[in-house]
């Protein structure tokens, strides 16, 4: 297999929700595993758990509580602000949405990254490192969706709204001190998969020197 550089997975990291019905091989998904145990964390000991959903009838079992939310997420369609004329965003939101729960069925494998989180409530942080374990896994995460185009995989993830965090966490039998941060799906695109467009980001407009 042939290593791509960084610079060149960075490039390729995109969103796909449209996959082969190719199986991701448990020993592709523990190199990607491992690439979140080399990410950055706040206390360096890293306490992220997996849980790996596989088959489509368990995946079900698992979002079922984002059944009733996925109608409500369609009619966002309609009231995204399109008065700048952002036609990408408009296709995104189109093509993301009606997709979500299809998406995580269709794929085959569901992974669900747990964090520890020392400080509860996670939306009511005291301050602001109260948000250190979520900015970890988050990093782990990051890793991860670069691994799995490494090996030429296309990921795709859904953040929990609403009640289906701690629904999901019954379902799975999660402890009590861990959170997970999203749904994550991977697995091999099929050909032709539609892809929205990358924005283009004048970084020179981005960056202020000494002062904003």
């Amino acid at each position: 297999m042939n290593i791509m550089e960084l610079y060149e997975v960075l490039e390729k990291r995109r969103t796909y929700r449209d996959y082969s019905e190719k199986e991701v091989s448990d020993e592709v998904i523990d190199r990607i595993i491992s690439a979140a145990f080399k990410a950055p964390t706040n206390d360096h000991l890293r306490q992220f758990e997996f849980v790996i959903v596989r088959g489509r009838e368990n995946i079900a079992k698992v979002i079922a509580p984002l059944a009733k939310n996925m109608a409500a997420f369609k009619e966002l369609v309609h009231e995204v602000d399109d008065t700048n004329g952002d036609k990408d965003k408009m296709d995104m939101f189109a093509d993301a949405l009606p997709e979500q729960q299809r998406m995580l069925m269709q794929s085959g494998l569901l992974i669900l990254p747990f964090f520890r989180q020392s400080q509860c409530p996670l939306l009511q942080p005291k301050e602001q490192s109260s948000l250190n374990f979520f900015a970890s896994v988050w990093c782990a995460i990051e890793n991860m969706l670069l691994a799995a185009t490494d090996e030429g995989l296309g990921t795709v993830f859904h953040i929990p709204v609403g009640d289906e965090p701690e629904k999901i966490k019954r379902i799975v039998g999660a402890p009590d001190d861990y959170e997970f941060a999203c749904l994550l799906t991977m697995g091999y695109p099929i050909d032709n998969a539609f892809l929205p467009k990358q924005k283009v980001i004048d970084i020179k407009s981005r960056i202020h020197h000494n002062l904003w």
